[in-house]
């Protein structure tokens, strides 16, 4: 899980500087496709933690062993 939560925390430090980007940019174009990027990788950031979120609740019911 921290391998995810890894790779969750680079999605969000890549769509920030996607938006920082974008704000910064001087042509339209460039603008318009970094704002893009921004939105996509910040989408993919929240599937990744709905996943985490789904795994982690799959986990808290999942049986212990030795426990009844």
């Amino acid at each position: 899980m921290q391998d995810m939560a890894e790779r969750l925390a680079k999605l969000r430090d890549d769509a920030d500087d996607c938006l920082l980007i974008s704000r910064l940019a001087t042509d339209k174009p460039k603008r318009e496709l970094f704002a893009r990027l921004a939105e996509d990788l910040t989408a993919m950031a929240r599937d990744v933690e709905r996943a985490m979120n789904a795994a982690s609740a799959a986990d808290a019911q999942r049986p212990k062993p030795g426990k009844s």
